[in-house]
């Protein structure tokens, strides 16, 4: 059974400083956890470090069977993030692990450190055919670890060899590092970048994706990976209602005038017991908009806080879900936006590369 010594804390009780959860509430899958004694006047004592684990996967390009997501393979080097966005709904995947979803996710992260090598492998394999891949389908490839490990780095250097089709979703500035790469990819057709922003409220941000980059430097990004020939996009997500629907508009415009050239938006979802730190997150932050916001989340997700089936998870249901999705798709118009991103070019995968120049090897780092 994993170590669930991070006790929870008071909804009274502030967190720890640059974490987007305050607690380590019980994982679903164990049967028992340590919490606070409730007769006990001594506060909790919180760990809050990062530490670092290895994951010893033996692949890295993962399937997914759901017909409601725009990619059928991906590849997640990082398990848990340390962005601490409080709605993310990557959070109960660490449960599987014998973590919480809740300072676990963001201070226990497991790596894949041969993820560049297993990759190769996986690429040469002759059933492998160059389908897209996605990277950060569940956590950010371009999370704060990333700048000291340089994962990310090398399964794009090897993806670039094979000019192997990639969309990459962050909400890091980091991103620009691998410029070089993303723009060769991007110039032959072969990858894209969606830039992630829920909000352009600096102090909004602190609280809810504490250790993400901030609004302005996500626009940033935009901007240097556009101007470096990089296909980009901004992903207005997770939308809150009643806490970010109403910046829809002002997000979309921001993006294309740091030239994105394409959005895509998705409401938020909160699956297991994520819909219940993201209450306790509330009431602790916007007391005063808390039942409002809860409010209306349910009215796009039929009376419920979480809809887990496919297609409406994805988009909401409901008259203020088409309100929301009509306000971006007037956003999209009013910027420009085509419908959707361009299409990659076909056959673009080589094994080995030929369109894209391999990397030399002090490139890599």
């Amino acid at each position: 059974m994993a170590d669930h010594s991070l006790p929870l804390l008071p909804a009274d009780r502030p967190g720890p400083k640059g974490r987007g959860c305050a607690e380590n509430p019980p994982n679903r899958f164990e049967s028992s956890y340590l919490a606070n004694d409730p007769d006990s006047d001594e506060a909790p004592t919180l760990n809050a470090s990062t530490q670092i684990l290895t994951d010893h996967a033996k692949t890295v390009i993962r399937r997914n069977n759901s017909p409601d997501l725009g990619f059928e393979y991906s590849i997640n080097v990082y398990r848990g993030c340390e962005h601490g966005c409080i709605y993310c709904y990557a959070r109960p995947t660490h449960e599987t692990l014998g973590y919480s979803a809740g300072l676990d996710f963001e201070t226990k992260i497991l790596v894949k450190s041969r993820a560049a090598e297993i990759l190769r492998e996986e690429l040469m394999h002759p059933r492998w055919r160059g389908d897209m891949i996605t990277m950060s389908s569940v956590t950010d490839c371009y999370q704060p670890l990333e700048k000291r490990l340089g994962i990310t780095r090398q399964c794009l250097a090897v993806l670039a060899d094979f000019c192997n089709p990639l969309t990459v979703i962050t909400k890091n500035f980091l991103v620009t590092r691998d410029m070089d790469l993303l723009a060769r990819m991007s110039q032959a057709g072969a990858a894209r970048v969606y830039i992630s922003m829920t909000t352009l409220r600096k102090e909004l941000t602190a609280v809810m994706e504490p250790r993400t980059s901030a609004p302005q430097r996500r626009l940033d990004a935009i901007h240097q990976l556009s101007v470096a020939g990089v296909s980009v996009g901004v992903l207005v997500a997770p939308v809150i209602p009643g806490l970010t629907d109403f910046e829809i508009a002002d997000i979309v415009h921001a993006a294309a005038a740091a030239g994105a050239q394409f959005a895509d938006m998705t409401p938020v979802r909160l699956p297991y017991g994520l819909k219940d730190m993201f209450t306790t997150w509330l009431e602790r932050n916007f007391p005063d908009r808390a039942s409002k916001v809860l409010a209306r989340i349910r009215d796009i997700r039929g009376g419920k806080l979480n809809d887990s089936n496919f297609y409406s998870r994805m988009t909401g249901q409901g008259e203020f879900a088409d309100q929301i999705h009509g306000l971006f798709r007037m956003a999209c118009r009013k910027s420009g936006f085509a419908d959707g991103p361009p299409a990659f070019r076909p056959d673009t995968f080589q094994r080995p590369a030929a369109l894209c120049k391999p990397m030399v090897q002090g490139e890599l780092f």
